[in-house]
């Protein structure tokens, strides 16, 4: 018996005797406390009976692949699990669910609530006694570890089931180089054959991989199974990747301090291990008397004097022995325990006076790996409509992958461990890396994007840099609240809150500022806590790939961050939907928005939502005109008009419109159109021919309307996909340029009556989109009064896209809902937990 607990059930005037017994079965004893009569004894099961009736009942759950498991309240027989049942629990089975993960997440804490409703039951008498059926019972006893040995003549999927079903205990095992070696952490592999060394395993018909994830062995169907750490007879455990490196460590030489720490830790062995009169180098923790609880206590108290190591428990089961554990905490100090460097394949491209290296294949779970299914797509350079690259198309089982190892990193991971402090160096630490980088990623921002160099350089790359930085600032200041509440005396009572992280999150971006997008929203769901799966827009994939190179470099754990280009069709939909993702954030489009919002209700997963917009800028006559020109082409034309707040409508007071036009013909013909590497350049190519295509039709459908075209409209006769800078004027009300976005180069002008502010404002109003305005006046009264009537979630007085990492930022109506940038960001990727404690 591990531990004896008298619970008190004061309210039913009973108590419990529990009892935890090594097999996992514990035992509930209700006993009398003052008058109850005597009602018999209840155990706890963990499993559905009558199937696995005996010891290791929750392990052949797994072993025999059962697709639920849960738990049994019964009444107490014989000893042979064959008592009336009083009450059943059940849940679903993952595909690489261990005990542990079964235990932690339904058999523990839904047993503590099912056990006190069996209390219940008893105490009103009405508690059922249902006969067990005798169909379908089995009874297994004890698993032994002689019984655990691997019998390899099976699929993959029983040989999975068999490996996580003996982990922790017993262990399943094989025989390899003559010693028998212990097999923990399987899950199947749904991949190509990854590269690796060959490991003989007697009694397999193929031989092992030890490949850098990993052992990888194949059952008689051909598939993989992926075991991720091996133990020695000796008691040792290593990463099966280490298999053939375990004995070619070098031990260290250790500075002063790093001698003070070894025997500070010596002094924590002691004191556990006190049968031992010396700690030698030689002493095995294990073999010593230690158990489970005393790797906890060790950990623990190591953490007290040295913070800044971060120790694991498994760390414990892969250095036993004094020496060993110590080079092993040392290296972990000194950061030498890095993963091995980060594989990649680059497209590579001499070009802008520099190599700039590409990564183009998927990012899951830490490594650039092939689409499942092979298939590529080629990303195309708008300034001359040439192949950049062949770029991986993630297939649904991509999305699958990427899901689970976020999932996994959240849940089980370094990540999901990590104090906030330390999330916040790492994404220091990644902004640190894209400022190194800057110049490169602007490079790549426009050769795949249109982007003016320069710009790219400033606003694309810079404003992603200070994105990160603004929000590593966040991570530990995100905090909750006491909350008084009523008092119902005597009892005192605290009530207060806690923001969490959600958990999986899928981030979808468009193709007008590929790293900047995904910085405004991953910046915040990492600072929070979460982990990510982020699809960059089809046509713009490269930045968002370089990026993940860089938080590789960066230090950030596998599975956090995972980044899958391809169709938003396929990817984006499934993310969608997917179950295990628990919120999306989405920038693009109202009507994929829309059915965004249709698949997350599938799990009703959290959403927010950066949509479409046409948004007014009203110029009147008491404004600074010059001003008010360069404000309002910048309002258009800035990113070629691939802008989401872009003035979608200008509205110019009477007296003052034609000299505006005038004015802005005049700026326009200076503007020089070209190669966006060029630094002289003003205005590159549109993002991707199909967009050049719709802009030209957008400026003929204005023309037949009856709207003044100005100038442009036309596509400049020069390779790629530019377009002339464009002007319309008498644009009315019910045109459809008047109403619809563009997102291109096009000034759609309307003019309004002098003094008619209220007028203009309900034309401005008269959209179902609501992103930004704008608002040109000397006058700051009127320029408050209409900013407090505009329906937009951004107004700008006096000038125009000025947007900064701490103003939050989104948009009302059918522009969406929730926030970018800013410390509302931040909710958009937390949940509050309210807690009340009576004291």
């Amino acid at each position: 018996m591990d531990k004896l607990i008298l619970w008190h059930w004061q309210q039913r005037r009973m108590a419990l005797l529990f009892l935890s017994f090594p097999d996992g079965e514990l035992k509930f004893i209700p006993m009398d406390v003052i008058d109850c009569p005597k009602h018999g004894s209840i155990i706890y099961h963990p499993s559905i009976l009558p199937r696995h009736r005996g010891a290791s009942a929750i392990n052949w759950t797994l072993i025999q692949g059962d697709k639920k498991a849960g738990f049994t309240i019964f009444w107490a027989d014989d000893g042979l699990d064959t008592g009336p049942i009083l009450l059943q629990r059940e849940c679903d089975v993952g595909q690489n669910d261990t005990v542990d993960d079964l235990y932690n997440r339904f058999l523990f804490p839904e047993g503590v609530k099912a056990m006190v409703e069996a209390v219940d039951l008893i105490a009103d008498g009405k508690a059922p006694r249902i006969p067990q059926p005798e169909e379908g019972a089995t009874y297994e006893g004890i698993q032994k570890k002689e019984n655990a040995e691997i019998s390899w003549d099976q699929p993959a999927a029983a040989l999975h089931n068999w490996i996580r079903g003996h982990d922790k205990v017993p262990g399943a095992w094989a025989t390899v180089d003559g010693q028998v070696v212990t097999f923990y952490g399987s899950s199947l592999l749904d991949a190509s054959v990854p590269a690796g060394q060959e490991l003989a395993i007697k009694g397999a018909s193929r031989p092992g991989l030890v490949t850098k994830n990993g052992l990888v062995i194949f059952g008689n169907d051909g598939k993989m199974v992926l075991v991720r750490n091996l133990q020695f007879e000796d008691g040792k455990m290593i990463p099966a990747s280490k298999y053939f490196s375990a004995d070619e460590t070098t031990a260290l030489e250790l500075t002063e301090e790093e001698k003070k720490m070894a025997e500070d830790i010596r002094a924590i062995w002691k004191g556990i291990l006190s049968n031992i009169a010396v700690i030698e180098d030689s002493t095995d923790f294990f073999k010593s008397g230690a158990s489970s609880m005393h790797v906890v206590r060790m950990l623990e108290e190591i953490k007290q004097k040295y913070s800044g190591l971060q120790l694991q428990n498994e760390d414990v089961y892969m250095a036993t022995k004094f020496a060993d554990f110590v080079q092993m905490a040392v290296r972990k100090l000194r950061g030498e325990d890095k993963e091995e460097e980060l594989v990649i394949d680059y497209v590579s491209k001499n070009v802008n006076n520099m190599t700039v290296n590409m990564p183009y294949q998927c990012f899951i779970n830490g490594q650039f790996i092939n689409a499942d299914d092979g298939k590529t797509y080629d990303t195309i350079n708008p300034t001359d409509g040439s192949i950049i690259a062949s770029v991986s198309s993630a297939s649904f089982a991509d999305v699958d992958k990427a899901v689970a190892a976020a999932k996994e990193a959240f849940e089980n991971g370094e990540w999901g461990r990590m104090n906030a402090r330390e999330r916040g160096r790492l994404m220091y630490r990644l902004a640190d890396l894209m400022e190194e980088y800057q110049e490169e990623l602007a490079t790549i921002e426009s050769i795949d994007s249109g982007a003016v160099y320069t710009l790219a350089l400033k606003t694309h790359i810079g404003m992603s840099v200070q994105t990160f930085r603004y929000f590593a600032g966040w991570c530990d200041k995100i905090q909750g609240a006491t909350i008084p509440i009523n008092q119902a005396r005597p009892n005192h009572n605290l009530t207060f809150t806690k923001k969490e992280p959600i958990g999986v999150c899928a981030i979808v971006i468009p193709w007008n500022y590929p790293l900047m997008m995904l910085a405004w929203k991953s910046a915040a769901c990492l600072a929070a806590g979460n982990t990510l799966v982020l699809k960059p827009a089809q046509v713009t994939p490269l930045t968002s790939l370089k990026f993940a190179e860089l938080s590789a470099k960066a230090g950030f754990p596998k599975g956090v961050i995972n980044i899958l280009p391809g169709s938003g069709g396929l990817v984006g939909q499934h993310l969608s939907k997917h179950p295990d993702v628990r919120k999306i954030g989405f920038t693009g489009s109202t009507p994929t928005g829309k059915e965004i919002m249709k698949s997350a209700a599938t799990n009703l997963k959290k959403v927010s939502l950066e949509l479409g917009g046409k948004s007014p800028l009203i110029i009147f006559n008491d404004c600074d005109l010059d001003r008010a020109v360069k404000m309002g082409m910048g309002a258009v034309y800035f990113n070629k008009g691939e802008n989401c707040i872009a003035a979608g409508r200008l509205f110019v007071e009477e007296s003052i419109h034609d000299e505006f036009v005038r004015k802005v013909v005049e700026e326009i013909k200076k503007m020089k159109i070209g190669d966006p590497l060029d630094r002289s350049t003003d205005h590159g190519p549109q993002n991707h021919k199909a967009h050049l295509e719709k802009l030209l039709q957008y400026c003929e459908t204005g023309v037949k309307e009856g709207a003044t075209l100005v100038y442009g409209g036309k596509q400049v006769c020069r390779p790629g996909f530019f377009m002339e800078p464009t002007v319309f004027t008498d644009v009315e009300d019910h045109m459809y340029i008047a109403k619809e976005e563009s997102f291109g180069p096009v000034m759609v002008i309307s003019k309004f009556k002098n003094g008619d502010v209220d007028g203009v404002l309900r034309r401005a109003n008269s959209t179902e989109y609501g992103l930004a305005s704008g608002i040109f006046t000397k006058d700051i009264s009127k320029a408050l009064y209409i900013s407090e009537k505009l329906e937009a979630g951004t107004v700008f007085i006096n000038t125009y896209n000025k947007t900064d990492v701490a103003a939050p930022f989104g948009g009302f109506k059918q522009s969406g809902f929730g926030k970018d940038l800013g410390e509302e960001a931040l909710h958009e990727y937390l949940r509050t937990k309210a807690i009340t404690v009576e004291y």
